[in-house]
């Protein structure tokens, strides 16, 4: 379940949304951030690295530790998924193959907690680093919020 915009979107994002916040460095998320680029067929979704100011700014803003990049945060019609729930979210949006990740709602919330928890915690040793900034796709580049 979303949680509603407390004030708004957070000033350091202008109303820009829908925007998908995830961590630059991490090889999966690269993959995200490619995923989103070839699926979201309206164009919409903004991927905003929690690296920078902007990223981390609404990670603040949302009570999260904008120095732990576990998180994935999702902004979109004035609420806010995070982690599992945000990953979902941006998958139904997309549409096509994205709404696959649905099936993961199947499991409770505290399983999704917990193995979304561990998979964050353990992703560079298992999928290893990635930068979605370097990525040559000049479509995708035009997404990311720096």
């Amino acid at each position: 379940m979303p949680t509603p915009f407390a004030y708004g979107c957070p000033p350091a994002l202008d109303g820009i949304e829908p925007v998908a916040i995830m961590d630059a460095d991490c090889a999966l998320c690269s993959f995200g951030a490619r995923m989103i680029h070839r699926l979201d067929r309206s164009g919409t979704i903004r991927i905003c690295p929690i690296q920078t100011a902007r990223g981390q700014a609404a990670l603040q803003y949302f009570g999260m530790d904008p120095s732990d990049p576990d998180s994935w945060l999702f902004l979109a019609d004035g609420a806010a998924w995070s982690d599992f729930d945000a990953i979902v979210e941006v998958g139904r949006r997309c549409g096509g193959w994205g709404r696959l990740l649905a099936a993961l709602m199947i499991l409770p919330g505290p399983i999704r907690a917990w193995l979304y928890a561990r998979i964050a915690r353990n992703r560079y040793a298992i999928f290893g680093r990635g930068d979605i900034c370097g990525l040559p796709d000049p479509g995708l580049r035009a997404r990311l919020l720096l």
